[in-house]
């Protein structure tokens, strides 16, 4: 066969056809069985033809066959798809948005103030209904209702004279039976607390169709932003239409915050693309996109500010006068935390002068035996109590309630 292969290449055969031939003879000696010619290999082109089969020319070209490519396998039925069919469906899908959360009623949430003030170990109430049930009310005895007062944070002035029309009913009255001492005491401390003031929400629309503006503000970790979400959901509850502004431009991560708190119970959420943002160009936003889109009530968050800080509030101020020239503002909320007791009072009386505050939020008023900063806020700056917190919840925001309040207190062991 070597023999042949030069001869054809000596005769000019191209080297492709030479090769091809080669590859032809090898395959066929390995296929047909000897058949004991002598020279080139048993089988190959140049063995003498066998009878019947036509001659082969050496110097013909011979196609050497190519494999086509085998048909791609289906997959079985039921089989899992191949890897990149499910990246790429991945990438078309829409995440399905998490159902809305239904707050829960706010009637009911009235019901549990008495309940959370009775369990949260508060002394008040008890300490001044152990004294008074005492058979003869010593000078001592009075030192110590006062100072059980003023270390519930009651303040001095309101403290007075609740001892002073203590000592003059128990000298008409007597205090011999339990019943007729908590009654008594009941009676004062309701006086003191004052259920005449007006603590609706005002969220009421505007006569011309602009939205209730509500702007709540106060210091750092008073936890306004977590009541503004909670205020949400007790508007919602309330059937109301709600839209947020974040206008805490400077805390990281309030906006995402205050916009998870919106998205949960379907409130939308105006809020600025970058961090330190004009925080009243923000609100201006809001108020503006509350009254396109036709909602009741705008609510405003603002970045937490140390009362003694003059350019901050002097921001706060600012987008008050910006805000109201879109839409009034219906309510100015200052949140306190009920465990800061006097030092409640002092940023309450400056964000009284700087802000307009028409209502307080207390915060973590369970759990704590403060409750006499209800009393001492009020008479500070002459506006009400509208709202508790009660605890962790996201429903644990109600409407303050005076005489569950005063229950809540006489009833903790």
């Amino acid at each position: 066969m070597n023999d042949t292969l030069t001869t054809l290449l000596a005769a000019g055969v191209p080297l492709a056809i030479v090769v091809a031939l080669a590859t032809v003879l090898v395959r066929r000696r390995g296929n047909r069985p000897s058949d004991g010619v002598d020279g080139d290999a048993p089988g190959s082109v140049l063995a003498p033809p066998r009878p019947g089969e036509p001659a082969v020319d050496e110097t013909t070209a011979v196609d050497v066959p190519v494999a086509a490519p085998a048909p791609a396998a289906e997959p079985a039925a039921g089989a899992a798809p191949p890897a990149e069919a499910e990246v790429l469906e991945a990438e078309v899908l829409e995440p399905e948005a998490p159902p809305l959360e239904v707050p829960a009623p706010v009637p009911g949430r009235l019901a549990r103030l008495r309940g959370r003030l009775a369990r949260s170990g508060s002394p008040l109430g008890a300490r001044l209904l152990q004294v008074l049930s005492r058979d003869h009310l010593t000078e001592d005895d009075w030192d110590e209702l006062e100072e059980t007062l003023l270390l519930a944070d009651v303040g001095a002035g309101p403290s007075a004279e609740l001892i002073d029309a203590l000592r003059t009913r128990v000298r008409v009255e007597g205090v011999k039976d339990p019943a007729h001492v908590r009654a008594m005491l009941r009676e004062q401390l309701l006086a003191l607390v004052d259920p005449a003031l007006d603590r609706e929400l005002h969220t009421a629309r505007t006569p011309d169709g602009a939205p209730a503006v509500v702007l709540v503000v106060g210091v750092n970790g008073t936890g306004k932003t977590t009541t503004v979400g909670k205020l949400a959901r007790v508007l919602v509850a309330e059937g109301r239409t709600v839209v947020l502004g974040a206008a805490d431009t400077f805390r990281a991560a309030a906006a995402d915050q205050l916009q998870t708190w919106g998205s949960r119970v379907g409130v939308r959420t105006v809020r600025s693309d970058r961090d330190g943002a004009d925080p009243a160009a923000v609100a201006f936003d809001a108020v503006r996109q509350g009254r396109a889109d036709g909602v009741d009530v705008v609510l405003v968050d603002t970045a937490g500010r140390l009362q003694n800080k003059a350019g901050l509030m002097d921001e706060l101020g600012k987008i008050t006068r910006v805000v109201t020239r879109e839409a009034p503002l219906s309510e100015v909320l200052l949140v306190l935390d009920a465990t800061t007791g006097q030092n409640g009072l002092n940023q309450a009386r400056v964000f009284g002068e700087v802000a307009g505050v028409t209502g307080i939020v207390l915060t973590k008023l369970d759990g704590t035996a403060k409750g006499g900063i209800v009393v001492a806020v009020q008479r500070e700056l002459g506006v009400p109590v509208k709202l508790v917190g009660l605890g962790e919840g996201p429903d644990d925001l109600a409407p303050f309630d005076p005489e569950a309040f005063v229950d809540g207190l006489l009833d903790a062991e």
